[in-house]
């Protein structure tokens, strides 16, 4: 039988889908947002899903899941928003946030389920956050081997410059987080032969915005491939980015066809939250777009009941397929070189 995995704080399942495609069967999922909860049942539906808030839940529940079997891989994505560099203005401390004790929900479940593998990716502040250190000594008092390392996404063949945390435990053996696989892709590698959005039947490849005509203009003449903003005549500079350091140079900005792309966000489909325009056609990036260069592919579902701007957020929250799948892989290695069944 397969290796057994858990999935908390699973969002749409972006790290599921990598998990699966490294050969394990996630027999349960935790998602706390309910439109986040329907993409991942929609697109995952052997995986038990637990549509609820995680510090309600009963371990016990999860382990009937399990059938008797032995949790294999637990992973998960605590909430980073009160550790992130843009909510902590790039102060050291973190910014109060109920969420951020959610960690401590994460080091419940592995206290109780003992799973003999674990993975956490979060934001890279997260090392500096005191109750990291909390989980951090006390998984090495239950008996897992830890480590952990600052990644970019983009070293694993993801089409995208993104900062990751990402943690790999076990309580079995020495594991290590998988360094870069070397494989490089660009815009171009995800985007590039998409079909036209005026001949696509995907609905999420027609969810892109819509501007006023003033914008639409600006937008026309900003140079393709890589152009920006600050290449336009002053004429055509807004009111909020005429102020010296206010607001972030890469908004209004192209994607480069021949690089990687910046790091898609919850604002990805919104031009004026950053680097979110298509490299020559004169509009945003469309959210099966940004899907795929998160890695996710271009099948996943999206359902069309699901609100555009909860599309966006939960497709810029997601954890790259991809890397996901690379960590998980080498964690079924682990398990497996080890004789686990």
């Amino acid at each position: 039988m397969p290796y057994t995995a858990v999935d908390l704080f699973s969002g749409c399942g972006g790290l599921s889908k990598g998990v699966v495609n490294a050969g394990f069967e996630v027999v349960a999922a935790v998602e706390f947002d309910k439109y986040a909860a329907q993409a991942y049942d929609s697109n995952h539906g052997t995986t038990r899903m637990y549509n609820q808030d995680i510090r309600g839940i009963d371990t016990n529940e999860i382990r009937e899941s399990l059938n008797g079997r032995q949790l294999h891989f637990l992973a998960g994505c605590p909430p980073c928003q009160g550790f992130s560099a843009v909510r902590r203005l790039n102060r050291s401390i973190a910014v109060e946030d109920e969420r951020n004790n959610l960690i401590l929900e994460y080091l419940r479940f592995i206290e109780e389920l003992e799973p003999l593998t674990i993975m956490m990716e979060n934001v890279p502040s997260i090392i500096n956050y005191d109750l990291f250190g909390v989980v951090k000594d006390r998984l090495v008092e239950l008996g897992y081997r830890l480590d952990y390392k600052i990644i970019n996404v983009e070293d694993y063949g993801v089409p995208q410059r993104r900062k990751r945390f990402v943690m790999l435990g076990s309580r079995i053996g020495e594991i290590k987080v998988v360094d870069g696989t070397g494989e490089k892709r660009t815009v171009r590698d995800a985007i590039g032969d998409i079909e036209s959005i005026e001949n696509t039947a995907d609905h999420v490849h027609r969810i892109y915005p819509r501007h006023k005509a003033k914008i639409q203009e600006m937008i026309e003449r900003i140079p393709v491939d890589g152009g920006g903003r600050k290449d336009l005549p002053a004429e055509y500079t807004l009111e909020c980015h005429k102020k010296e350091g206010i607001g972030f140079s890469d908004v209004y900005g192209r994607l480069k066809w021949d690089a990687v792309s910046s790091t898609i966000t919850g604002g990805c489909l919104n031009p004026s939250k950053g680097r979110f325009l298509h490299p020559e056609e004169h509009r945003c990036i469309t959210a099966r777009e940004a899907a795929l260069l998160q890695t996710f592919p271009i099948d996943y579902i999206f359902p069309a009941s699901i609100p555009k701007t909860n599309i966006a957020l939960m497709i810029g929250n997601a954890l790259p397929p991809k890397f996901s799948q690379v960590q998980s892989e080498g964690v079924f290695t682990h398990l497996f070189d080890l004789g686990i069944e």
